[in-house]
C-alpha cells in the first residue's frame, strides 16, 4: 500500500508498504546487480549506511548461480542474508545493452550469454518466473527500452510491443502468485513507461498502462544518451499521466543533480551505479562539490572525505590514507569510497524527505545545487 504523506508541488513524500517492510519515499535503490554491492559491500555494512532497497538484476541472476538455484536456497533474500526491499529489473535493459546479442521478436528476446555465449530466451512470461524464483519485494515489467535517438517508427512499434508485453507480465504474474511453492506471493509489479524523447509517444502508453492497475510504474529508457534538459522534459510531460497515487521509478538515473530535478517532478523511486561506479575510480561526493582521491594534492591531507559525514570511511580514516590505498590498489580503498558515496546518497534522501515534510524542499534543493556546484 502507497500512502503520500505531503507534496510540494508535484514533490511527493510518500510511504510504501511492502511484506518485507515499509520504503520511505524519495528513496534511492543501492544497486547490487549480481546480489551484492561492487566494492567489497557486505549485507551488514548496507545496514549500517542507511539502505532501504537493494537492487538486482535479473538477467545476471538468471545467468548464474541461476534463478532456480537461489530458489531452491529459500530466495534472494535468504541467499544475500537482506531482510529488508528488494526490487528485480526484469532483464529488459539487457535488450537495450546486448544489442550484439539479441534478437527482439514479438514472443520474447532471444539472447547469447556475455558470459558463456549459451543461448537464452526471455519474455514477458519467463521474466516474470525468473523474478518469482528470485523471490523478490519488487518485480518489473519485462520491456524493451529503444535508443533515446531511434527513429519515430521503430520507438511507436518498440513501446506497442512493451504495452503487450506488460498484459502478459501482470497475467502471469497473478498466476505465480497463487502458487503454493511461490516464495513471496505478495510480489509487487511495476509497469515501465517508454518512448525515448518523444512527448506524445510517452504519454499515451503512459495512459495505456495506467489503465493496467499496476503497483507502482517506473520511467524507462532515459540516460541512455540524452541531454539533461530532455529527459527533464521528458518526466515533466510524463509524470501526470501516471498514477499520483503509485510510487514512480526513474530507471538508472542518476547524479544528485538529476534525483533533485526529478523528485520535483514527482519522481520518488531511483537507482543509479554512479556512486559505487565513481567510489570505485576515487571520484567522491561532498556537500561541496566532487573529490578526484587521485590528485597529488590529497597526498599529505588528514582531513576526512568531508567533514561531519558519519559514514564509516569518514568516521576512522584521512583523505592521504585512503589515497595510498586507492594508489597500492588496495580493496579497502575503494571499499571505503563506495561505502561513502552511497551514505552520501542515502542522506541526501533523508534531508529530501525531511525538507518535504518541512515544507521547504524548493530551499533545500537550491542550497545542495549551488554547495555542489563547486569544484574543489
Amino acid at each position: 500500500m502507497y500512502k503520500i504523506i505531503k507534496m510540494e508541488g508535484r514533490a511527493k513524500r510518500a510511504q510504501l508498504e511492502t511484506v518485507h517492510g515499509t520504503i520511505q519515499t524519495p528513496v534511492f535503490m543501492n544497486v547490487g546487480t549480481v546480489a551484492a554491492i561492487k566494492g567489497a559491500v557486505s549485507t551488514e555494512d548496507l545496514e549500517g549506511i542507511k539502505t532501504q532497497v537493494e537492487l538486482s538484476n535479473t538477467y545476471h541472476l538468471h545467468v548464474r548461480p541461476g534463478d532456480r538455484i537461489i530458489k531452491q536456497l529459500g530466495g534472494l533474500h535468504k541467499f544475500m542474508s537482506w531482510k529488508k526491499p528488494i526490487l528485480t529489473d526484469s532483464g529488459g535493459f539487457q535488450v537495450f545493452s546486448l544489442a550484439g546479442l539479441r534478437k527482439i521478436k514479438e514472443e520474447g528476446v532471444y539472447f547469447s550469454s556475455h558470459v558463456d555465449g549459451r543461448k537464452i530466451f526471455m519474455g514477458p512470461e519467463e521474466s516474470m518466473q525468473i523474478q518469482s524464483n528470485l523471490a523478490s519485494t519488487i518485480a518489473m515489467a519485462f520491456d524493451e527500452c529503444p535508443s533515446s535517438v531511434a527513429d519515430r517508427g521503430y520507438v511507436e512499434a518498440s513501446v506497442a510491443r512493451t504495452a503487450r508485453w506488460l498484459e502478459r507480465c501482470k497475467k502471469e504474474m497473478e498466476r505465480l502468485n497463487s502458487l503454493e511453492d511461490t516464495i513471496n506471493r505478495k510480489q509487487l509489479l511495476f509497469g515501465i513507461n517508454q518512448g525515448a524523447i518523444y512527448d506524445d509517444i510517452r504519454i499515451e502508453h503512459a495512459k495505456r498502462i495506467s489503465e493496467l492497475h499496476c503497483d507502482g510504474y517506473a520511467l524507462g529508457g532515459l540516460a541512455v544518451g540524452e541531454s539533461h534538459e530532455q529527459m527533464y522534459h521528458v518526466i515533466e510531460e510524463t509524470v501526470p499521466y501516471l498514477p499520483q497515487e503509485k510510487p514512480t521509478y526513474l530507471m538508472g538515473v542518476g547524479t544528485p543533480a538529476n534525483i533533485l530535478e526529478a523528485v520535483e517532478r514527482g519522481v520518488d523511486f531511483f537507482d543509479c551505479v554512479y556512486p559505487t561506479r565513481n567510489g570505485r575510480h576515487g571520484h567522491l561526493y561532498t556537500n561541496h562539490g566532487k573529490i578526484n582521491l587521485f590528485n597529488a594534492k590529497y597526498e599529505l591531507d588528514e582531513r576526512p572525505i568531508e567533514e561531519g559525514c558519519q559514514c564509516p570511511a569518514c568516521r576512522r580514516y584521512s583523505r592521504a590514507y585512503i589515497r595510498h590505498l586507492l594508489k597500492a590498489k588496495e580493496m579497502l580503498g575503494m571499499r571505503l569510497c563506495v561505502l561513502h558515496n552511497l551514505y552520501f546518497y542515502n542522506t541526501m534522501m533523508e534531508e529530501i524527505r525531511q525538507s518535504l515534510e518541512e515544507g521547504c524542499f524548493a530551499a533545500y534543493k537550491k542550497q545542495k545545487l549551488d554547495g555542489m556546484s563547486n569544484r574543489i
